[in-house]
């Protein structure tokens, strides 16, 4: 099985753990925890293959990603502190994630015929509407509208992708450059505190 493939199921994992522990901190039940686990883990690959006329989705053809989600369930129920304590591993694995799912989702609308912008927004869509309905279940601001550079990251991978199949790199190398450099903007914006502007009300 293909390296991007896993890459795929692990952030599918860590995906559904985020939403979980997510759920926690708001005192949800063990339905409602489930829940948001399965939508912030599917709900931009979901998102994205309808926009695409893609049915059924792929997490209904593909057995893996059922088996992630449930993985993510038993790690984090079994071992909530652990998972808890270890929140910067996370973080590194939901950066890998974003990752590999702006690439897949970019690749999917290629593959369909879709215009390379439109692509790259279905690169986007994939890597971060899941958390955004699970921010927006669980009350809380969406990473996204924050300042942190997250789907900018996403969007310039992206475009770098789309760069370097014009340059004809062979693909598993355009793929690794490309998630590298979403990665790399992810954790620099982090570490040196970048942000996006702030769109100011002008009556302030």
């Amino acid at each position: 099985m293909e390296i991007i493939i896993w890459l795929d199921y692990i952030g599918t994992m860590v995906f559904a753990i985020s939403g979980v522990l997510t759920a926690a901190g708001k005192k949800l039940d063990l339905f409602g925890a489930m829940f948001i686990g399965v939508v912030t883990a599917i709900g931009g690959g979901t998102t994205r293959d309808l926009l695409l006329g893609v049915t059924p989705v792929t997490w209904l053809q593909e057995y893996g990603y059922i088996i992630s989600i449930l993985l993510g369930f038993i790690i984090t129920f079994l071992f909530r502190k652990f998972v808890v304590r270890m929140r910067k591993t996370l973080f590194l694995f939901d950066t890998i994630g974003i990752g590999v799912f702006t690439i897949i989702g970019l690749e999917k609308a290629l593959n369909l015929g879709v215009n390379p912008i439109v692509a790259v927004i279905m690169g986007m869509t994939s890597a971060v509407v899941g958390g955004v309905i699970r921010d927006t279940l669980t009350n809380e601001l969406p990473l996204i509208f924050h300042k942190e550079i997250y789907a900018m990251a996403c969007i310039a991978g992206a475009l770098f992708y789309l760069l370097f199949d014009w340059l004809e790199l062979p693909l598993a190398v355009n793929e690794i450059l490309t998630i590298g450099i979403i990665i790399t903007i992810r954790l620099l914006s982090i570490r040196f505190n970048l942000s996006m502007p702030v769109l100011k009300n002008p009556e302030n």
